[in-house]
């Protein structure tokens, strides 16, 4: 019986092929391990999480894009770090913490709290006008219990750059995160790194991401070998 696998996300948008870099991963994960699946658009509210993204294995709905990689490594017997020993793995994983920890708060607070990008981007795209005032609220609150939206907005781009070097050094002259192959993290990483340089946004943040060549050349690396067909980088 053929498996039905069915990965629910936002879709595409500013200047991207998935708006949402945890879809994105999940997404590039399922390439990965050769997964057929379909994409259907949702709403967060419609998870079990609250979050997106979710999927639905033949019925059977996992939540958050860590749990899907795991629910994908158990039933599909796939390992998206093949080839790294144990050091290896922890250093994959704390690069992953990073990313979705640190830098992703950076990429939301330019994305939703600098006026002019909400405006465009998720002001027009998810939120109608009559709840702005509450979006805004509810994702400043979600940053200050993070912690990054407490510091001052030249403070937080020190913050997001300091990530971003930790990032480019870690990836060198290599033409993946681990090595001359992709693994799991790459997945995490790509989603990221296409979210803060798409020109569709205006930041600080991103205009210290253009400044590390070997970050954008590895963007567009992951861009052509996940999304072929999509333009990149993105007109503004």
């Amino acid at each position: 019986m053929t498996s039905t696998f069915i990965l629910y996300g936002f879709g595409p948008g500013f200047g991207l092929p998935e708006v949402s870099p945890f879809v994105t991963k999940t997404e590039v994960q399922l390439k990965m391990a050769g997964i057929a699946y379909t994409k259907e658009r949702a709403r967060p509210d419609a998870s079990p999480k609250g979050q997106i993204p979710f999927i639905s294995d033949d019925g059977t709905v996992i939540a958050d894009s860590t749990f899907i990689r795991a629910h994908i490594e158990k039933t599909r017997g796939f390992d998206f770090d093949a080839g790294l020993d144990d050091r290896q793995r922890a250093e994959a994983w704390t690069l992953e913490r990073l990313i979705e920890n640190h830098l992703n708060a950076a990429m939301i607070h330019a994305r939703w709290l600098m006026p002019e990008n909400f405006a465009k981007g998720p002001g027009k795209l998810f939120i109608p006008p009559q709840a702005h005032p509450e979006a805004i609220e509810r994702v400043t609150a979600a940053l200050k219990a993070q912690g990054i939206a407490r510091h001052a907005p030249a403070e937080i781009d020190e913050l997001g750059d300091r990530s971003l070097k930790a990032l480019s050094l870690m990836l060198g002259d290599k033409p993946y995160l681990m090595g001359q192959q992709p693994t799991g993290v790459d997945a995490t990483a790509f989603g990221e790194m296409a979210a803060i340089l798409t020109p569709f946004f205006e930041s600080p943040l991103r205009h210290n991401a253009e400044g590390y060549a070997n970050l954008v050349a590895y963007t567009t690396r992951m861009m052509k070998r996940y999304y072929p067909d999509h333009p990149w980088p993105a007109a503004a």
